[in-house]
Protein backbone atom coordinates (compact mmCIF):
# COMPACT_ATOMS: atom_id res chain seq x y z
CA UNK A 1 0.00 0.00 0.00
CA UNK A 2 2.61 2.40 0.98
CA UNK A 3 4.37 1.77 -2.44
CA UNK A 4 1.61 2.09 -4.59
CA UNK A 5 0.43 5.69 -2.69
CA UNK A 6 4.10 6.28 -2.90
CA UNK A 7 4.26 5.93 -6.23
CA UNK A 8 1.09 8.17 -6.90
CA UNK A 9 2.54 10.93 -5.46
CA UNK A 10 5.84 11.00 -7.07
CA UNK A 11 4.11 10.85 -10.63
CA UNK A 12 1.63 13.65 -9.31
CA UNK A 13 4.34 15.61 -8.45
CA UNK A 14 6.39 15.15 -11.77
CA UNK A 15 2.72 16.38 -13.23
CA UNK A 16 2.78 19.40 -10.96
CA UNK A 17 6.36 20.41 -11.52
CA UNK A 18 5.67 19.89 -15.86
CA UNK A 19 3.21 21.96 -15.67
CA UNK A 20 1.89 21.75 -18.98
CA UNK A 21 0.19 18.51 -17.75
CA UNK A 22 -3.74 18.42 -17.59
CA UNK A 23 -4.46 18.86 -14.01
CA UNK A 24 -7.02 16.19 -14.70
CA UNK A 25 -4.67 13.69 -15.14
CA UNK A 26 -3.10 13.74 -12.03
CA UNK A 27 -6.66 13.38 -10.27
CA UNK A 28 -7.45 10.37 -12.49
CA UNK A 29 -4.46 9.11 -11.19
CA UNK A 30 -5.96 9.36 -7.36
CA UNK A 31 -9.75 8.08 -8.61
CA UNK A 32 -7.81 4.66 -10.07
CA UNK A 33 -6.01 4.39 -6.78
CA UNK A 34 -9.09 4.72 -4.50
CA UNK A 35 -11.32 2.60 -6.62
CA UNK A 36 -8.25 -0.12 -6.41
CA UNK A 37 -7.84 -0.02 -2.90
CA UNK A 38 -11.59 -0.03 -2.38
CA UNK A 39 -12.15 -3.32 -4.85
CA UNK A 40 -9.54 -4.78 -2.81
CA UNK A 41 -11.21 -3.97 0.04
CA UNK A 42 -13.96 -5.20 -0.75
CA UNK A 43 -12.98 -8.67 -2.58
CA UNK A 44 -11.07 -9.11 0.61
CA UNK A 45 -13.71 -9.08 3.05
CA UNK A 46 -14.19 -12.74 4.96
CA UNK A 47 -16.56 -13.70 7.39
CA UNK A 48 -14.89 -13.84 11.01
CA UNK A 49 -12.36 -16.01 11.80
CA UNK A 50 -13.02 -18.62 14.59
CA UNK A 51 -10.17 -19.84 16.46
CA UNK A 52 -10.04 -23.70 18.40
CA UNK A 53 -7.31 -24.98 20.35
CA UNK A 54 -6.17 -28.30 21.31
CA UNK A 55 -3.71 -28.21 24.27
CA UNK A 56 -2.92 -30.89 27.44
CA UNK A 57 -4.95 -29.25 30.69
CA UNK A 58 -1.39 -30.49 32.61
CA UNK A 59 2.30 -30.61 31.73
CA UNK A 60 5.30 -31.32 34.22
CA UNK A 61 7.76 -28.68 34.24
CA UNK A 62 10.27 -28.53 32.28
CA UNK A 63 9.18 -30.87 29.23
CA UNK A 64 7.48 -29.77 26.15
CA UNK A 65 4.01 -29.36 24.56
CA UNK A 66 2.09 -29.23 21.81
CA UNK A 67 -0.66 -26.29 21.21
CA UNK A 68 -2.82 -27.39 18.00
CA UNK A 69 -4.36 -23.92 16.35
CA UNK A 70 -7.44 -24.29 14.24
CA UNK A 71 -8.37 -21.38 12.46
CA UNK A 72 -11.63 -21.69 10.22
CA UNK A 73 -12.67 -18.58 6.97
CA UNK A 74 -8.87 -18.10 7.17
CA UNK A 75 -7.31 -16.88 3.91
CA UNK A 76 -4.54 -18.66 2.27
CA UNK A 77 -1.24 -16.50 3.88
CA UNK A 78 -2.12 -16.20 7.10
CA UNK A 79 0.43 -16.27 10.00
CA UNK A 80 0.19 -14.91 13.71
CA UNK A 81 1.90 -13.91 17.11
CA UNK A 82 1.61 -14.96 20.94
CA UNK A 83 2.47 -13.27 23.87
CA UNK A 84 3.79 -16.20 26.29
CA UNK A 85 3.11 -16.14 29.85
CA UNK A 86 6.02 -15.88 32.36
CA UNK A 87 5.56 -19.60 32.70
CA UNK A 88 5.97 -20.73 29.68
CA UNK A 89 8.25 -20.53 26.65
CA UNK A 90 7.95 -20.56 22.84
CA UNK A 91 8.06 -19.10 19.37
CA UNK A 92 6.44 -15.78 19.12
CA UNK A 93 6.21 -15.93 15.44
CA UNK A 94 3.44 -18.58 14.48
CA UNK A 95 3.14 -20.16 10.52
CA UNK A 96 -0.11 -21.29 9.60
CA UNK A 97 -0.81 -23.83 6.70
CA UNK A 98 -4.10 -23.12 5.54
CA UNK A 99 -6.31 -25.63 3.10
CA UNK A 100 -10.09 -24.94 1.64
CA UNK A 101 -10.40 -21.89 4.50
CA UNK A 102 -9.30 -23.82 7.41
CA UNK A 103 -5.52 -22.41 8.68
CA UNK A 104 -3.81 -24.63 11.16
CA UNK A 105 -0.82 -24.49 13.09
CA UNK A 106 1.03 -26.29 16.08
CA UNK A 107 2.92 -24.87 18.39
CA UNK A 108 5.77 -26.24 20.51
CA UNK A 109 6.00 -24.77 24.03
CA UNK A 110 8.22 -25.49 27.04
CA UNK A 111 6.64 -24.95 30.78
CA UNK A 112 9.58 -23.71 32.99
CA UNK A 113 7.54 -22.69 35.96
CA UNK A 114 5.12 -24.26 38.11
CA UNK A 115 1.61 -22.53 38.37
CA UNK A 116 -1.35 -21.82 35.98
CA UNK A 117 -0.41 -19.88 33.04
CA UNK A 118 -3.42 -18.87 30.67
CA UNK A 119 -2.21 -17.56 26.88
CA UNK A 120 -4.92 -14.93 26.37
CA UNK A 121 -4.74 -13.66 23.16
CA UNK A 122 -3.20 -14.63 19.49
CA UNK A 123 -2.85 -11.77 16.93
CA UNK A 124 -4.00 -13.06 13.36
CA UNK A 125 -1.56 -11.29 10.58
CA UNK A 126 -2.59 -11.54 6.82
CA UNK A 127 -1.99 -9.13 4.08
CA UNK A 128 -5.17 -8.47 1.79
CA UNK A 129 -6.30 -9.26 -2.10
CA UNK A 130 -4.17 -7.08 -3.71
CA UNK A 131 -1.31 -5.96 -0.50
CA UNK A 132 -3.48 -2.79 -0.29
CA UNK A 133 -4.16 -3.42 3.61
CA UNK A 134 -2.70 -5.38 6.48
CA UNK A 135 -4.94 -7.33 8.88
CA UNK A 136 -3.98 -7.75 12.99
CA UNK A 137 -7.03 -8.60 14.44
CA UNK A 138 -7.23 -9.94 18.02
CA UNK A 139 -8.62 -13.27 19.49
CA UNK A 140 -9.01 -14.36 22.61
CA UNK A 141 -6.86 -17.65 22.93
CA UNK A 142 -7.84 -18.48 26.59
CA UNK A 143 -5.22 -21.70 26.64
CA UNK A 144 -4.84 -22.50 30.28
CA UNK A 145 -2.22 -24.36 31.36
CA UNK A 146 -0.93 -26.14 34.49
CA UNK A 147 2.37 -26.77 35.22
CA UNK A 148 3.27 -29.30 38.12
CA UNK A 149 6.28 -31.05 39.73
CA UNK A 150 7.70 -33.32 37.09
CA UNK A 151 7.19 -37.07 37.87
CA UNK A 152 8.20 -38.87 34.73
CA UNK A 153 10.60 -41.09 36.36
CA UNK A 154 7.72 -42.16 38.83
CA UNK A 155 4.88 -42.89 36.12
CA UNK A 156 7.65 -44.61 33.96
CA UNK A 157 8.61 -46.91 36.58
CA UNK A 158 12.52 -47.14 36.64
CA UNK A 159 12.29 -46.17 40.26
CA UNK A 160 9.75 -48.80 41.23
CA UNK A 161 11.84 -51.42 39.12
CA UNK A 162 15.05 -50.39 40.78
CA UNK A 163 13.86 -50.28 44.33
CA UNK A 164 12.71 -53.48 44.31
CA UNK A 165 15.83 -55.17 42.61
CA UNK A 166 17.59 -53.68 45.19
CA UNK A 167 15.57 -54.28 48.14
CA UNK A 168 13.08 -57.21 47.50
CA UNK A 169 15.39 -59.15 45.32
CA UNK A 170 17.14 -62.33 44.88
CA UNK A 171 20.28 -60.22 46.38
CA UNK A 172 17.87 -59.59 49.71
CA UNK A 173 16.92 -63.28 50.33
CA UNK A 174 20.25 -64.59 50.27
CA UNK A 175 21.77 -61.53 51.91
CA UNK A 176 21.59 -64.06 55.23
CA UNK A 177 23.26 -62.48 58.29
CA UNK A 178 22.34 -59.12 57.34
CA UNK A 179 20.03 -56.48 58.85
CA UNK A 180 18.85 -56.10 61.79
CA UNK A 181 15.46 -56.93 62.14
CA UNK A 182 14.59 -60.44 62.75
CA UNK A 183 12.99 -62.44 59.64
CA UNK A 184 12.39 -66.44 60.82
CA UNK A 185 14.70 -69.24 61.64
CA UNK A 186 16.26 -72.24 59.71
CA UNK A 187 18.64 -74.47 59.84
CA UNK A 188 22.33 -73.82 59.25
CA UNK A 189 23.83 -75.30 57.47
CA UNK A 190 28.02 -75.19 56.03
CA UNK A 191 29.06 -71.95 55.01
CA UNK A 192 26.83 -69.61 57.13
CA UNK A 193 28.03 -67.13 59.14
CA UNK A 194 28.81 -68.86 62.71
CA UNK A 195 27.67 -65.46 64.41
CA UNK A 196 23.81 -66.16 62.84
CA UNK A 197 23.32 -69.10 64.92
CA UNK A 198 20.70 -68.77 68.01
CA UNK A 199 22.57 -70.78 70.63
CA UNK A 200 19.64 -70.92 72.86
CA UNK A 201 16.86 -72.39 69.97
CA UNK A 202 19.83 -74.56 69.19
CA UNK A 203 19.99 -76.06 72.45
CA UNK A 204 16.38 -76.86 72.56
CA UNK A 205 15.97 -78.44 69.47
CA UNK A 206 19.31 -79.82 70.18
CA UNK A 207 20.06 -79.11 66.19
CA UNK A 208 21.97 -75.79 65.11
CA UNK A 209 19.70 -72.69 64.27
CA UNK A 210 20.34 -69.73 62.23
CA UNK A 211 18.22 -65.96 62.48
CA UNK A 212 17.77 -64.72 59.21
CA UNK A 213 17.93 -61.22 59.32
CA UNK A 214 16.60 -58.38 56.87
CA UNK A 215 17.04 -54.81 56.80
CA UNK A 216 14.59 -53.11 58.86
CA UNK A 217 12.00 -50.79 57.42
CA UNK A 218 9.60 -47.87 58.47
CA UNK A 219 12.84 -45.32 58.72
CA UNK A 220 11.74 -41.71 59.00
CA UNK A 221 12.41 -39.83 55.76
CA UNK A 222 12.67 -35.68 55.99
CA UNK A 223 12.66 -33.91 52.76
CA UNK A 224 13.87 -30.26 53.53
CA UNK A 225 13.67 -27.98 50.48
CA UNK A 226 14.96 -24.39 50.72
CA UNK A 227 12.90 -22.20 48.68
CA UNK A 228 14.92 -18.39 49.21
CA UNK A 229 15.88 -16.55 46.90
CA UNK A 230 18.84 -18.50 45.72
CA UNK A 231 16.77 -21.29 44.99
CA UNK A 232 15.52 -18.76 42.32
CA UNK A 233 18.56 -18.96 40.00
CA UNK A 234 17.81 -20.38 36.94
CA UNK A 235 19.83 -23.22 35.69
CA UNK A 236 18.90 -25.00 32.18
CA UNK A 237 16.14 -22.90 31.78
CA UNK A 238 14.40 -23.96 35.08
CA UNK A 239 14.63 -22.42 38.39
CA UNK A 240 16.60 -24.56 40.83
CA UNK A 241 13.47 -24.96 43.05
CA UNK A 242 11.88 -26.90 40.32
CA UNK A 243 15.23 -29.06 39.77
CA UNK A 244 14.95 -29.91 43.27
CA UNK A 245 11.25 -30.68 43.39
CA UNK A 246 12.19 -33.14 40.95
CA UNK A 247 14.77 -34.94 42.45
CA UNK A 248 12.61 -34.94 45.90
CA UNK A 249 9.68 -36.24 44.59
CA UNK A 250 11.36 -39.34 42.92
CA UNK A 251 13.30 -40.15 45.88
CA UNK A 252 10.11 -39.88 48.18
CA UNK A 253 8.84 -42.47 46.09
CA UNK A 254 11.87 -44.06 46.38
CA UNK A 255 11.57 -44.43 50.32
CA UNK A 256 7.53 -45.21 49.93
CA UNK A 257 8.23 -48.14 47.93
CA UNK A 258 11.09 -48.82 50.21
CA UNK A 259 9.11 -48.73 53.33
CA UNK A 260 9.95 -45.45 54.87
CA UNK A 261 7.93 -42.97 56.02
CA UNK A 262 8.19 -39.69 54.08
CA UNK A 263 7.81 -36.18 55.56
CA UNK A 264 8.32 -32.57 53.79
CA UNK A 265 9.53 -29.43 55.39
CA UNK A 266 10.02 -26.14 53.33
CA UNK A 267 11.15 -23.08 54.51
CA UNK A 268 12.83 -19.88 53.38
CA UNK A 269 12.84 -16.54 56.20
CA UNK A 270 11.19 -18.84 58.35
CA UNK A 271 9.69 -22.39 58.45
CA UNK A 272 6.69 -22.87 56.27
CA UNK A 273 5.43 -25.86 55.69
CA UNK A 274 5.93 -29.76 57.46
CA UNK A 275 4.42 -32.39 56.87
CA UNK A 276 5.60 -35.62 59.63
CA UNK A 277 5.99 -38.67 57.81
CA UNK A 278 3.53 -40.68 56.57
CA UNK A 279 3.85 -44.23 55.18
CA UNK A 280 2.65 -45.30 51.61
CA UNK A 281 1.95 -43.63 48.99
CA UNK A 282 -0.14 -41.31 50.37
CA UNK A 283 3.23 -39.48 51.67
CA UNK A 284 3.72 -39.22 48.16
CA UNK A 285 0.05 -37.93 46.95
CA UNK A 286 0.36 -35.20 49.90
CA UNK A 287 4.43 -34.39 49.04
CA UNK A 288 3.35 -33.58 45.50
CA UNK A 289 0.31 -31.41 46.45
CA UNK A 290 2.39 -29.50 48.92
CA UNK A 291 5.63 -28.91 46.15
CA UNK A 292 3.15 -28.15 43.23
CA UNK A 293 1.96 -25.22 45.79
CA UNK A 294 5.25 -23.72 46.17
CA UNK A 295 6.04 -19.94 45.64
CA UNK A 296 8.53 -18.38 43.71
CA UNK A 297 9.87 -16.04 46.81
CA UNK A 298 12.29 -13.80 46.46
CA UNK A 299 13.24 -13.61 50.63
CA UNK A 300 16.80 -14.68 52.02
CA UNK A 301 16.56 -17.70 54.12
CA UNK A 302 17.41 -17.99 57.59
CA UNK A 303 18.95 -21.22 57.92
CA UNK A 304 19.72 -21.18 61.49
CA UNK A 305 15.63 -20.37 62.14
CA UNK A 306 14.80 -23.46 59.64
CA UNK A 307 17.24 -26.36 61.00
CA UNK A 308 16.87 -25.19 64.76
CA UNK A 309 12.61 -25.86 63.95
CA UNK A 310 13.54 -29.10 61.95
CA UNK A 311 15.65 -30.51 64.93
CA UNK A 312 12.90 -29.98 67.12
CA UNK A 313 10.13 -31.45 65.20
CA UNK A 314 12.27 -34.43 64.39
CA UNK A 315 12.94 -36.23 67.59
CA UNK A 316 13.54 -39.48 66.05
CA UNK A 317 16.77 -40.14 64.12
CA UNK A 318 15.82 -39.70 60.50
CA UNK A 319 17.43 -39.23 57.69
CA UNK A 320 17.14 -36.06 56.49
CA UNK A 321 17.93 -34.76 52.71
CA UNK A 322 18.60 -31.10 52.09
CA UNK A 323 18.25 -29.32 49.04
CA UNK A 324 19.70 -25.32 49.28
CA UNK A 325 22.07 -23.57 47.97
CA UNK A 326 24.81 -20.90 49.32
CA UNK A 327 26.95 -17.82 47.11
CA UNK A 328 30.11 -18.46 49.32
CA UNK A 329 31.93 -19.34 52.61
CA UNK A 330 30.91 -16.84 54.65
CA UNK A 331 27.20 -16.91 53.83
CA UNK A 332 27.63 -20.64 54.32
CA UNK A 333 29.52 -20.42 57.84
CA UNK A 334 25.76 -20.15 59.58
CA UNK A 335 24.45 -23.31 56.97
CA UNK A 336 27.23 -25.40 58.08
CA UNK A 337 26.91 -24.66 61.83
CA UNK A 338 23.27 -25.47 61.92
CA UNK A 339 23.94 -28.27 59.95
CA UNK A 340 26.63 -29.53 62.34
CA UNK A 341 24.12 -29.40 64.95
CA UNK A 342 21.67 -31.73 63.02
CA UNK A 343 23.96 -34.39 61.70
CA UNK A 344 24.84 -35.47 65.48
CA UNK A 345 21.38 -37.11 65.81
CA UNK A 346 20.22 -37.59 62.52
CA UNK A 347 21.80 -39.00 58.67
CA UNK A 348 21.80 -35.94 56.49
CA UNK A 349 21.99 -36.03 52.53
CA UNK A 350 22.97 -32.01 51.60
CA UNK A 351 22.20 -31.97 47.74
CA UNK A 352 23.14 -28.56 45.84
CA UNK A 353 23.00 -28.00 41.49
CA UNK A 354 26.26 -27.22 39.64
CA UNK A 355 26.27 -24.76 37.47
CA UNK A 356 27.16 -26.23 34.12
CA UNK A 357 28.03 -23.18 32.34
CA UNK A 358 30.16 -22.15 35.12
CA UNK A 359 31.69 -26.12 34.72
CA UNK A 360 32.23 -24.58 30.60
CA UNK A 361 33.35 -21.04 31.76
CA UNK A 362 35.85 -22.89 33.65
CA UNK A 363 37.33 -25.20 30.99
CA UNK A 364 37.25 -22.22 27.94
CA UNK A 365 40.50 -20.49 27.45
CA UNK A 366 39.39 -16.82 27.77
CA UNK A 367 39.54 -14.72 24.37
CA UNK A 368 39.66 -10.49 25.98
CA UNK A 369 40.76 -9.66 29.98
CA UNK A 370 36.70 -9.16 30.61
CA UNK A 371 36.89 -12.89 30.25
CA UNK A 372 40.26 -13.47 32.46
CA UNK A 373 38.25 -11.34 35.19
CA UNK A 374 35.28 -13.72 34.54
CA UNK A 375 37.52 -16.64 34.55
CA UNK A 376 38.93 -15.96 37.96
CA UNK A 377 35.72 -15.30 39.62
CA UNK A 378 34.18 -18.60 38.14
CA UNK A 379 37.35 -20.71 39.68
CA UNK A 380 36.94 -18.42 42.90
CA UNK A 381 33.39 -20.19 43.17
CA UNK A 382 34.05 -23.27 42.68
CA UNK A 383 36.87 -23.13 44.95
CA UNK A 384 34.89 -21.82 47.68
CA UNK A 385 32.13 -24.14 46.70
CA UNK A 386 34.71 -26.74 47.70
CA UNK A 387 35.91 -26.21 50.78
CA UNK A 388 32.01 -25.72 51.77
CA UNK A 389 32.01 -29.82 50.89
CA UNK A 390 34.37 -30.68 52.13
CA UNK A 391 33.96 -29.24 55.38
CA UNK A 392 30.47 -30.64 55.74
CA UNK A 393 31.79 -33.90 54.39
CA UNK A 394 34.52 -34.01 57.33
CA UNK A 395 31.21 -34.10 59.73
CA UNK A 396 29.79 -36.88 58.31
CA UNK A 397 27.40 -35.14 55.81
CA UNK A 398 26.72 -37.05 52.25
CA UNK A 399 27.20 -34.09 49.62
CA UNK A 400 25.54 -34.18 46.12
CA UNK A 401 26.76 -31.70 44.43
CA UNK A 402 26.33 -32.54 40.59
CA UNK A 403 24.44 -31.17 37.67
CA UNK A 404 20.66 -31.25 37.50
CA UNK A 405 20.68 -33.99 34.92
CA UNK A 406 22.33 -36.16 37.58
CA UNK A 407 21.34 -35.30 40.77
CA UNK A 408 17.95 -37.73 40.69
CA UNK A 409 20.29 -41.30 40.20
CA UNK A 410 22.73 -39.88 42.45
CA UNK A 411 20.55 -39.46 45.43
CA UNK A 412 18.44 -42.44 45.03
CA UNK A 413 21.43 -44.35 44.51
CA UNK A 414 22.85 -42.75 47.84
CA UNK A 415 19.68 -44.12 49.29
CA UNK A 416 19.61 -47.72 48.35
CA UNK A 417 23.12 -47.63 50.03
CA UNK A 418 22.01 -46.63 53.47
CA UNK A 419 19.45 -49.00 53.60
CA UNK A 420 21.39 -51.46 52.40
CA UNK A 421 24.15 -50.67 55.06
CA UNK A 422 21.35 -49.67 57.53
CA UNK A 423 22.82 -46.71 58.79
CA UNK A 424 19.74 -44.68 59.70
Amino acid sequence: MLTVGGAALLISMLIAFVGDAPFAAAAGLWVVLGVAVLADLIMSRSARKAITVDYPSEVFVGETVDLKLTVSNAPIALSGQIDWPDGISGDTDIAFTSVDGVARAVITCRAVRRGTWTCEHLWLIWTSHWGFFEYVPKLTLGAELRVVPNIRLVESGQITTSVNSALFGVKENRAIGEGSEFHQLQDFVQGMDVKTIDWKRSARKRSLVAKELRAERNHHVIIALDNGYLMREEIGGMPRIDHAITAALATAWAAAIGGDLVGFYSYDVRPRIFSAPTAGRKAFARLRSRTADLDYVSRETNHTLAMTELNARTPKRSLIIIFTDFVDTTSAELLIENIGILARRHLLIFVTLRDPELEQMVAKAPESMDGVAELVAANQSIDERRIVMERLTRMGVTVIDTEPGKVTAQLISHYLEIKAKELI
